[in-house]
């Protein structure tokens, strides 16, 4: 460990008083207590009315803890009720969030369920960011669809108060504004959006889940977690210069692959090469750790973050940072240690993010794209600014975009185009044939007025390149911005590396607001605090009682499911699952049912009617995107249950949460016999399945249970009012601990070793 990162007792005012911000549904405190000789911070997850109850929640001795992780850490203190200092892989814990997250689109939906619910009203509405940004745009918003979006988002704004924390619509996407400008080190943020991950850049715990799970936990202002595996990526050496954020995600893709060690874990960052990668940098690694396949992320605060928060005029986004350090001893599932050194230039080809080679070796591949396009949130203001740093010395050599193509630039917020404006970078994108867009996620869903054409080649700053991810038919390749740059005069694919090297870098230093490292100072290290689990939320003037629930006949599971198989592999996402186009929120229940697989496997929604109503696949089912629709689209379309290997962690709580039974099987017999077309039957009362006349357990634990048997998270509300988590969480403690290999990675990622893995590029 560095010396400048030692832990270091806070130097609080130890006659400070409790200060409260008070609203009509939410309170936050920020208190300083003295625990023995030790003088610690301590910060209310959101649950205590006045001062007397955080008092008593106060643990009045700091027990003995074991080593953690910066992410432990993290969780701990946003933990209710916990019994221990510490947490440990398997454990089901509530936590109280920080933030909430939303866009236009993602709201659409979370409405439905907040109306369903009785608009209870929102527990944190000083802590909800809103913001417009995936279907609306300038050019379509007049027109009724994305005029109701915009009304719904309008309507719970006005009616909660949100302020500042309403974007609006087309003034930033969704993550770029909040990491800017609010996001802290040592928060627990969730969003309903896979990129919610974005937000770990800064030190914070950032996590995405989705719409009705989202609707949830504004409404409580909590949820439950069965805490991660973690896996380490040690940064090491210094990059070359012109490399970018995307370049390092990109070359760790391509050593580790998607969905294999970082998969169903939370992916910590860290090492003495972080001070090389600028927040902008960070983000770009966070922001694509779910395409990695983490359940989200966080890259340990240094002097770099605590910089680039002490840069914001508003107080209330910089003062309420925790920096947690990672203690030398912490026990990660595994650790890879990645040179920056090493890094190059790289490009994921058509259809995978993990698909990745170095540009010098793809060039001759893409010879003939019909569009490029520089944006969607992995794209950051230095991106944006190297980008046309590119342009400008290219033209200053004489190139000229003569090609024929479509040449996109959609920056992620107003506050970066007033930027680009400042710099005169902005008339660069013009003057190198770029059309400028409205801030939004434009190409990258394809849901949007933007979208590629069929059979079209497209080279992409944005951070997915599934299949149909652009648009229906479409072929997406992704790179950095400054390789999408350096390739826009010919339309193919070049090399950035020899324009990159006339490039003034002290120049691009300056422009991003990028400090030289003598001028940053160390943070403060602060260990996390123990609270006792908050008073249970009430539903407004009628709480539900557990007598009452109880009065309520008990849910219960079907006893048997038969049905054929309709079989699939590996990395099944729910792009594929269902298309972005089959999404939009106006759409009936039968259209998107029948939207279930329609390009890949069009045959599937007549096959599920006729009988093949059990899914078969293997690993990672349903990574990707965090749209819900997936598994409502199998439910629809008269899917009964899915058996996988393992599944993406915001799907897998989706499908729970829409209740859609899935199973976790490891035996590969089982999916050597269960192919296309066999019959099935899944015996849910004995929790066997039988297929060709074997015979194998499984098992589903009791939240999962007791979702299903309700018919969902909503209905599970319904029974149990607010205080649905607390009960979950029981329902879990009734059981013994599940071992590590029932979690999410069960079967799937090898044995993990304490040493640190090398990677060489």
């Amino acid at each position: 460990m560095a010396q400048d990162h030692i832990l270091q007792e806070p130097h609080w005012n130890p006659t400070s008083r409790p200060m409260w911000v008070l609203g009509e549904a939410s309170i936050f405190q920020l208190y300083t207590v003295v625990a023995g000789p030790k003088l610690w911070l301590l910060k209310s997850p959101n649950f205590y009315a006045d001062e007397n109850d955080l008092e008593s929640a106060m643990e009045q001795q700091q027990p003995s803890r074991r080593p953690m992780t910066a992410c432990q850490k993290i969780l701990v203190h946003h933990a209710l009720g916990l019994e221990t200092p510490y947490v440990e892989p398997g454990t089901v814990i509530r936590i109280a969030p920080d933030w909430f997250l939303a866009s236009e689109v993602a709201w659409f939906g979370m409405n439905k369920n907040y109306e369903r619910m009785g608009r209870p009203g929102i527990r944190r509405r000083d802590r909800f960011w809103l913001a417009g940004d995936h279907v609306v745009d300038p050019r379509v918003n007049h027109q009724a669809y994305e005029k109701s979006l915009i009304e719904a988002c309008d309507q719970i704004a006005k009616e909660m108060d949100l302020g500042d924390n309403y974007a609006g619509h087309n003034t930033t996407i969704m993550h770029t504004e909040y990491y800017r400008s609010r996001c802290q080190p040592g928060m627990l943020v969730i969003g309903a959006d896979s990129h919610t991950s974005s937000a770990g850049a800064l030190g914070s715990l950032a996590i995405g889940v989705g719409a009705t799970d989202m609707i949830l936990q504004l409404v409580t202002g909590e949820t439950y977690l069965e805490v991660p595996e973690i896996v380490r990526i040690n940064f090491i050496n210094r990059p070359p210069l012109g490399t970018s954020g995307k370049d390092v995600i990109l070359g760790v893709m391509r050593k580790l692959r998607r969905n294999t060690v970082a998969a169903g874990r939370l992916v910590e960052y860290t090492g003495e090469g972080l001070q090389y990668l600028s927040c902008d940098a960070r983000f770009a690694i966070a922001n694509m750790t779910t395409e990695f396949g983490g359940i989200g992320a966080c890259v340990v605060p240094d002097g770099v973050t605590m910089q680039y928060i002490q840069r914001r005029r508003d107080p209330r986004h910089k003062s309420d940072s925790l920096y947690f350090w990672p203690d030398d001893d912490a026990q990660y599932a595994e650790t890879y240690d990645v040179d920056l050194s090493e890094l190059e230039h790289f490009i994921a080809l058509y259809p995978s993010p993990d698909n990745v080679v170095p540009v010098s070796e793809a060039t001759a591949q893409l010879q003939h794209l019909q569009g490029v396009f520089i944006g969607a949130c992995t794209t950051t203001e230095e991106e944006l600014i190297l980008a046309a740093l590119v342009l400008k010395e290219a033209m200053s050599q004489g190139w000229k975009p003569e090609a024929q193509g479509l040449r996109r630039v959609t920056p992620g917020s107003n506050s970066i185009i007033n930027r680009l404006k400042e710099l005169n970078l902005l008339e660069v994108y013009e003057q190198a044939g770029f059309e400028i867009g409205a801030p939004g996620c434009s190409y990258c869903v394809g849901m949007g007025v933007d979208k590629a054409g069929k059979g079209e080649v497209w080279l992409s700053s944005q951070n997915r390149n599934y299949r149909d991810r652009m648009g229906p038919g479409s072929i997406a390749n992704i790179t950095s911005a400054a390789t999408v740059a350096v390739s826009s005069f010919s339309m193919s694919l070049q090399n950035p590396s020899e324009i990159l090297a006339k490039i003034d870098m002290a120049e691009f230093d300056a422009m991003r607001r990028y400090g030289a490292q003598e001028a940053r100072e160390s943070p403060q290290y602060v260990e996390p605090e123990l609270l006792a689990a908050a008073p249970t939320p009430t539903k407004g003037d009628a709480e539900v009682s557990p007598s009452s629930a109880e009065e309520k006949p008990a849910p219960s599971l079907p006893e048997s499911i038969r049905g054929k198989v309709q079989r699939f592999g590996d990395n099944v996402d729910t792009d594929s699952i269902i298309p972005t186009d089959k999404c939009h929120s106006h759409l009936t229940q039968e259209e998107v049912a029948r939207g279930a697989f329609c390009y890949t496997r069009p045959e599937f929604y007549d096959r599920a009617q006729a009988g093949a109503s059990i899914v078969v696949a293997e690993k990672s089912f349903g990574c990707g995107s965090s749209r819900e629709q997936a598994p409502k689209a199998l439910k629809w379309a008269g899917i009964q249950a899915v058996i996988a290997k393992s599944y993406a962690f915001i799907y897998q709580r989706n499908q729970v949460n829409n209740g859609l039974m899935g199973i976790k099987l490891l035996d590969e017999d089982f999916y050597r016999l269960a192919q296309e077309g066999e019959e099935v039957t899944i015996d849910v009362k004995n929790r066997k399945i039988h297929c060709q006349g074997r015979t194998w357990d499984f098992r589903l634990d009791r939240i999962q249970e007791q979702l299903l048997a309700e018919g969902g998270l909503i209905s599970t509300y319904e029974r149990y009012g607010p205080g649905l988590f607390s009960k979950l969480q029981s329902l879990d403690q009734k059981t013994s601990r599940r071992s590590l290999q029932d979690g999410p990675d069960a079967g799937f990622v090898e044995e993990s070793s304490a040493k640190a893995t090398s990677l060489e590029w």
